[in-house]
């Protein structure tokens, strides 16, 4: 698949990265900063082009005729518009998907359609961020929660505490622990390995479990990993940008909400865009300020400033002066895995978060949702079923019958309205929705193979 990327920012260049290592794919990237073109190049099997990305000719020369599908991610609403505006205008692109961050473009829908600005998928890293942040304040003790098929199925990642009731027992155990719950582990890792969830394995204090189940059992399960923790009621920002403000919006109508916004004139604009939220001028790695608001009375802080370095600060701060949680904004790899092996709760990566949003509609086959885990090295994917048992490789299929590679999982399946806990024995059939756990994504083109009936934009 030929895809160009416009913008090497950190989402862009995430998008690079990703889609680059995989082997049917042939990238191109377009964008202003040669030298930073230069160091994706010396890392990455891509091709680069300098110029404006929304420049007819700049896309031209980047393969723009010929590409299946234009990924617009510069820092720019209205670039990223223009750029999908002239791809189908002048190269009839097939499919155009534009980074978005303004709501008010979000929220015009007449605005996005062939006939207006064709713009086929719009994303937007700052509500995806909102929506994250959302589930985990909705689940604490989770580390991760995923949807899938519509909210129906979700997936969970927890950290086994000693407090759990399963901690100590062997998998097959489950049943006997929750009689009338049905979920299934999908995955374990234990100090960064993944351990693969066999019946006798045996869940120990620590391991990062992921399971999945039927949205409305999920905290049944999770009890049973870790003992249950108090609903959040405080909730303190750090950050007046736009994630800060959405989330602070969402928040405030279920919650005690305080945001800290540094500069005046921001802090002023954010408190006329809220109904019930306190909102405060200063510096949220100010020891003083966070005293005087009581952070030790907060159930969770959380750092979401533009500086991934004051997030760490400000975040480790509210920790030590008593915050329960702490969740930072931390957009390199190797901090989040650093700062969340100390002093830090939960590393949220906008470009992993993004990068699954993505994917969903670059995928071969009929490949409708996919989230990025374990900082990009596995991944969860709903894909569905086309086809009869004489032409699809696993409709009409036993599950351990499938081809699937090492690594990989089908731990539920999606049919109707009805959700089905994956067994060896359960059989796919036309039109469900499986979601599949690799914990290596590189075999992910394997995966993909199995549901393939011809190129699938979506």
């Amino acid at each position: 698949m030929k895809i160009l990327i416009l913008g090497a920012g950190q989402v862009g260049a995430s998008a690079a990265t990703q889609l680059s290592r995989e082997e049917a794919n042939d990238v191109t990237v377009v964008d202003i900063n040669a030298e930073v073109l230069r160091d994706l190049q010396d890392r990455l099997d891509i091709r680069t082009v300098v110029g404006h990305a929304a420049f007819p000719d700049v896309l031209e020369r980047a393969g723009a005729r010929d590409a299946d599908i234009v990924i617009a991610l510069t820092d720019s609403d209205e670039t990223n518009m223009i750029a999908c505006q002239v791809a189908y205008s002048m190269f009839r692109t097939p499919t155009k998907i534009a980074r978005i961050r303004a709501a008010e473009y979000m929220n015009a829908d007449k605005l996005f359609a062939q006939e207006g600005m064709p713009v086929d998928v719009r994303i937007s890293p700052e509500q995806l961020v909102c929506e994250y942040i959302e589930q985990l304040i909705l689940y604490p003790g989770a580390l991760q929660v995923l949807e899938f098929a519509d909210d129906r199925v979700r997936l969970v990642g927890a950290r086994a505490d000693r407090d759990g009731l399963l901690v100590g027992q062997q998998l097959k155990n489950i049943k006997e622990h929750i009689p009338n719950t049905e979920a299934r582990i999908a995955a374990i890792y234990r100090e960064g390995r993944s351990i693969e969830p066999k019946g006798d394995t045996v869940i120990r204090e620590g391991d990062e479990v992921f399971f999945i189940a039927a949205r409305e059992d999920i905290r049944v399960f999770m009890s049973e990993m870790r003992a249950l923790e108090d609903p959040v009621r405080r909730v303190v920002i750090a950050g007046g940008g736009n994630i800060g403000l959405r989330l602070a919006q969402t928040l405030e109508q279920t919650n005690s909400v305080k945001i800290i916004a540094r500069d005046p004139d921001r802090a002023r604009y954010i408190s006329e865009q809220l109904s019930k939220a306190i909102v405060l001028n200063g510096d949220a790695a100010n020891e003083d300020l966070l005293l005087e608001e009581n952070i030790d009375s907060a159930d969770v802080f959380c750092a979401l400033t533009n500086a991934e370095e004051a997030n760490i600060l400000s975040a480790m701060l509210a920790r030590r002066l008593g915050a329960k949680k702490v969740m930072a904004l931390i957009n390199r790899p190797s901090y989040a895995e650093l700062m969340e092996s100390g002093s830090i709760d939960i590393a949220i990566s906008p470009q992993q978060i993004t990068i699954g949003s993505l994917l969903a509609h670059v995928r071969r086959g009929d490949v409708v949702k996919v989230h990025a885990l374990r900082r990009g090295a596995a991944e969860a994917i709903e894909a569905v079923a086309h086809g009869a048992s004489g032409s699809s490789k696993v409709v009409g299929k036993t599950i351990e019958n499938l081809k699937l590679p090492r690594g990989a999982s089908i731990a539920a399946l999606v049919r109707d309205e009805q959700v089905i806990i994956a067994h060896h024995d359960t059989q796919i059939q036309a039109d469900d929705h499986v979601i599949i756990f690799l914990t290596d994504r590189r075999k992910v083109d394997e995966v993909e193979s199995l549901f393939q009936v011809g190129v699938s934009f979506l």
